[in-house]
């Protein structure tokens, strides 16, 4: 019994001959003797041959022909046929691999028509014909499998027609993405690598050498237009654009190519003399060297693009008759004529203008090879052979095609060969290179692979030293629509332009971009600011009023001075605390309004340095704590005069009940509620250190954020308000007698104070920065100087400049003229 399966070609097409009556035959331009082919004979090597080609085509569907002419042999799809025969007789002589059952074939020649392909096919799906033969076995076929097409055109209608029937099909050539589709195609499987890969591939091919403006030519098939669907998603994901993607039929006037459109177009390049462009390849015609051949104007030298791996199919010789036809020569028998030449065997291959002696399609033979074993090792499994094959075990074409998917063996080279979920094999490819050679063309040099069973980023490697680019330079060609943008910049599309074509646009203030062709600009974190080149971040400039700078040291200085000033104050009204001016302006009150003054002096420093946890908490609240101490002495020194002045009336007791220690509660009293809204503060919500980032883009400004401005706001307005309240006691008894008239200088101090705290808060409000800390500490040092200046100074201008008149009597006799 012998299964058998069928080779098919719609392009590669398997020529069939029959002799015509005197007519002579050539071969690729060469004369073929018309006595080397016997009438109805195929020519497939010479291994088998079939008797009358007509009667196979009629017992396939039935319809006569038309006869055929003798037409030149096409070596490349003869090569095809013979790498399946070699690996039929190969499998037949086998006695490991389906021992005891032999593999059978027919080859269908399709002459290039879809029609015929599906023809042809639906005659196969149709039904076994069992037929006797000349040899010693019947022909009864069990299992089925087309092995073909080369086209992923005509593979497309013809798995399409055998799907219902579950009839297995493995196509060595068709590359389509589209035949994945299970749903369309759930019969067909390939042992050549989808275009789904070859198309990222590409892709990545082209990414790779920087490439961003490309043009693309396609055949307009379902191959070229699917092949260039995937090809332009994946561009556009990558950032590649392409300036045009022109389709391409034969009967055009004038990418995604095959070997034979590429002949047509050769012919135009040179009639328009485009020439120096770099091409990029898919399989179909990358590694054909008849197109490098027929290039004889080098319009594709430095062509690069991607093959199917090299292979090799060991052991497969060339027949006799065909040796024969190749060199005109004949191997000597007793009746062949003296004038014929004689075949020494010794003839040399690679002088002959043709073909079938070039092996540079090996790695297709090698998968019509493959397709021959799956076959083979799938049958092994079903037939369960071991020592003999169950040979009288039917298969249904559904169950074969099942367990055609899950064959796994390996090659006699040690290549594992299986197929996947989409009936495909791994992907993998090698990066050919087209550089001059001595030649009759240019050579193909492997110069990179790409393995898809890696991650992505180790699937493509190139060896760049190694290429040779079109016009023969070894520098990478660049193809850019706009030059690539620096960092610092960043990619802005043209209006109405592909996205490739842009410019190239600085980022903004506070903006980075670090790498080449950025299409955005990065903002910096918010302690980070852009650099000059806008390529980089560093850390933003801080601001806050340091102890270093001019302003800090200004201010520190007055502050310190103030406190030393008031200290020489306080010592001198220490030194003459018995004399009638210090003990008649309330001596223990005066000590400790110095007393308070100093302070107010020295926590204007804790509002200079960068802010921190402690002088954020410490810098408002001793603020507010000693400006109420000494407004409150102030407060009672005033008070103290009014009920001094209430107390010399006839008859008045106002003294009795306002003494030194009711002054020392008063001043206490008032303090504490002080106190207590500070503790409430920070309690609730108290100051902390803060980065100011919305005033100033390009830096930070230190601060203390007040927390609770109620609490802030609380602790000033009661401020205020005993200065209000100091004021308007003081104005009344400004015109005391001159023994009391220290109510005149309150006055004065106390609307100087207030003056300044109610200019401070429009200042406080709009300054920026540091600036801000600078107001608040202006208007404490302002307040300070203010009491100060006004209470103590012209006392002590009496005390050390006219000491006359600090004497009793002087009071005194003021105090009678009054």
């Amino acid at each position: 019994m012998e299964p058998f399966f069928a080779l098919m070609h719609v392009v590669m097409t398997i020529i069939t001959f029959t002799r015509a009556n005197e007519t002579t035959c050539t071969l690729q331009g060469q004369p073929v003797y018309p006595q080397l082919w016997k009438d109805g004979d195929i020519i497939i090597g010479g291994v088998f041959s079939f008797h009358s080609s007509w009667e196979i085509r009629q017992l396939t569907y039935s319809v006569t022909p038309p006869p055929l002419k003798c037409v030149s042999l096409n070596y490349r799809d003869f090569q095809y046929v013979q790498s399946m025969l070699f690996a039929v007789e190969e499998i037949n002589n086998s006695s490991t691999l389906l021992p005891g059952v032999s593999l059978g074939y027919k080859i269908y020649d399709t002459c290039g028509s879809m029609a015929m392909s599906v023809r042809v096919t639906m005659a196969l799906a149709n039904g076994h014909e069992n037929t006797t033969s000349d040899g010693p076995c019947t022909k009864q076929t069990y299992a089925q499998t087309i092995l073909g097409d080369t086209t992923s055109s005509a593979c497309m209608a013809m798995a399409k027609s055998i799907g219902p029937f579950s009839l297995p099909m493995i196509s060595h050539y068709a590359t389509c993405e589209c035949l994945s589709d299970k749903t369309k195609y759930p019969s067909f499987l390939r042992t050549i690598t989808s275009d789904y890969y070859q198309s990222r591939a590409l892709a990545e091919l082209v990414r790779h050498f920087g490439w961003t403006w490309v043009g693309a030519i396609r055949t307009d098939d379902d191959y070229g237009n699917n092949g260039m669907a995937t090809f332009t998603k994946v561009a556009e994901q990558m950032g590649i654009c392409l300036e045009y993607s022109l389709p391409f039929f034969r009967t055009y006037p004038e990418g995604f190519l095959v070997h034979w459109d590429l002949e047509v177009l050769l012919q135009k390049f040179v009639e328009y003399n485009i020439t120096g462009y770099q091409w990029v390849g898919t399989e179909g015609w990358i590694s054909d060297s008849v197109i490098a051949s027929l290039d004889k104007h080098h319009i594709l030298q430095g062509a690069i693009g991607l093959a199917i791996p090299k292979t090799q199919v060991t052991g497969s010789a060339i027949f006799t008759e065909l040796w024969e036809a190749l060199f005109q020569c004949k191997y000597s028998t007793k009746n062949d004529s003296v004038s014929t030449t004689a075949c020494t065997g010794k003839e040399e291959p690679s002088q002959m203008q043709n073909t079938f002696t070039d092996m540079s399609l090996m790695p297709i033979f090698s998968n019509v090879y493959k397709g021959v074993y799956a076959v083979a090792h799938t049958l092994h499994d079903l037939l369960g052979c071991k020592e003999k094959c169950a040979s009288k075990k039917q298969i249904d074409h559904l169950k074969f095609l099942k367990h055609l998917r899950k064959v796994r063996f390996k090659t006699k080279d040690g290549e594992e060969i299986y197929f996947d979920e989409n009936g495909e094999v791994v992907a993998k490819y090698e990066v050919i290179n087209w550089q001059p050679s001595t030649k009759k063309h240019d050579e193909f040099v492997t110069v990179g692979l790409y393995d898809a069973s890696l991650p992505m980023k180790d699937r493509l490697a190139v060896n760049m030293a190694s290429i040779v680019w079109a016009n023969n330079i070894t520098k990478v060609p660049e193809s850019v629509c706009s030059e690539s943008c620096p960092p610092g910049t960043r990619k802005a599309v043209k209006k109405g332009k592909h996205i490739c074509c842009y410019d190239c646009i600085p980022c903004t203030e506070g903006e980075i971009s670090n790498t080449t062709d950025s299409i955005t600009c990065l903002w910096c974190h918010q302690d980070f600011w852009s650099n000059l080149q806008k390529d980089g971040c560093v850390e933003k400039e801080t601001e806050f009023l340091s102890f270093e700078e001019i302003m800090g040291i200004l201010l520190t200085t007055i502050s310190i001075v103030g406190a030393v000033l008031t200290m020489i104050i306080a010592l001198i009204f220490f030194r003459y605390k018995n004399t009638p001016i210090v003990k008649a302006n309330n001596s223990e009150l005066s000590f400790l309004l110095l007393f308070s003054l100093i302070l107010c002096f020295l926590c204007s420093l804790t509002f200079i340095g960068r802010p921190t946890e402690w002088s954020c908490l410490l810098r408002h609240t001793a603020f507010g704590i000693t400006f109420v101490l000494c407004i409150s002495c102030v407060l009672g020194k005033t008070m103290v005069v009014l009920m001094a002045f209430r107390a010399t009336l006839p008859g008045s007791n106002f003294m009795k009940w306002f003494g030194p220690p009711q002054q020392r509660l008063s001043v206490l009293g008032f303090t504490l509620i002080q106190v207590l809204i500070c503790v409430l503060w920070l309690t609730i919500s108290p100051p902390f250190p803060f980065k100011n980032l919305n005033y100033f883009k390009e830096k930070i400004i230190l601060e203390c954020d007040v927390g609770s401005y109620i609490g802030f706001w609380a602790v000033l307005g009661y401020v205020g308000f005993l200065a209000l309240l100091c004021f308007i006691l003081a104005f009344l008894g400004r015109k005391l007698p001159d023994k009391f008239n220290e109510a005149k200088f309150i006055t004065f101090s106390m609307l100087i104070f207030c003056a300044v705290w109610i200019a401070f808060i429009p200042a406080y409000v709009s300054s920026p920065g540091k600036f801000t800390v600078a107001v608040e500490i202006f208007s404490i040092l302002a307040s300070s100087f203010g009491l100060l200046f006004c209470i103590f100074l012209p006392k002590c201008y009496l005390i050390l400049l006219k000491p006359e008149k600090n004497s009793k009597k002087h009071m005194i006799g003021k105090m009678a003229s009054n």
